[in-house]
């Protein structure tokens, strides 16, 4: 498994995750087409101004570079302050496979190196088990459930902390 910046080519990926409504059921069903082409059009400009690291989880053997799912490092305001969050998606033909865990440990261990980022916030479902299960087996610390705003919608999820260096860098469970 590798890391690259998202592009223009990754559309019909975005699509996939982001406007089905199995992929979507833990973020409030599945988006319009639009606003999905809109968001991978400012995540191409956030990537390429290194503002949010925005990358495809490519899998090993994909010598086209091909989407396994995505993996996202950004900052937000949250309560009058700057805190930086981590999410994932991978597509229902890949799951299983260890990627998305395997990509939440290389971009932590990267946000480790880089040093800006700071403690890194993750905010699954509250019923997503293989996000959930991710952020245990890698030394989040689990803050307890709240409601958070995504794309307009309201989600129960469970709010995660991790520092960056002092998440599990290696081995497997």
């Amino acid at each position: 498994m590798r890391l690259r910046n998202v592009e223009a080519g990754d559309i019909e990926a975005y699509v996939r995750m982001r406007c089905d409504e199995a992929m979507m059921a833990e973020l409030g069903g599945p988006l319009p087409r639009e606003k999905v082409e809109a968001r991978l059009r400012k995540d191409i400009e956030l990537a390429a101004a290194d503002s949010a690291w925005i990358k495809v989880i490519v899998p090993d053997g994909a010598e086209d570079g091909g989407a396994a799912g995505t993996i996202t490092l950004w900052q937000d305001e949250e309560d009058g302050a700057v805190v930086t969050e981590i999410g994932w998606m991978v597509l229902p033909e890949y799951q299983g496979r260890g990627l998305a865990k395997a990509a939440v440990r290389e971009l932590l261990d990267a946000a480790a190196e880089d040093g800006r980022w700071g403690e890194v916030h993750a905010n699954p479902g509250v019923t997503n088990g293989p996000s959930n299960g991710i952020c245990r087996a890698l030394g989040f610390r689990l803050l307890g459930e709240r409601d958070l705003d995504f794309a307009d919608r309201m989600l129960r999820t469970n709010h995660w902390v991790v520092t960056p260096g002092e998440h599990t860098g290696s081995g497997t469970e």
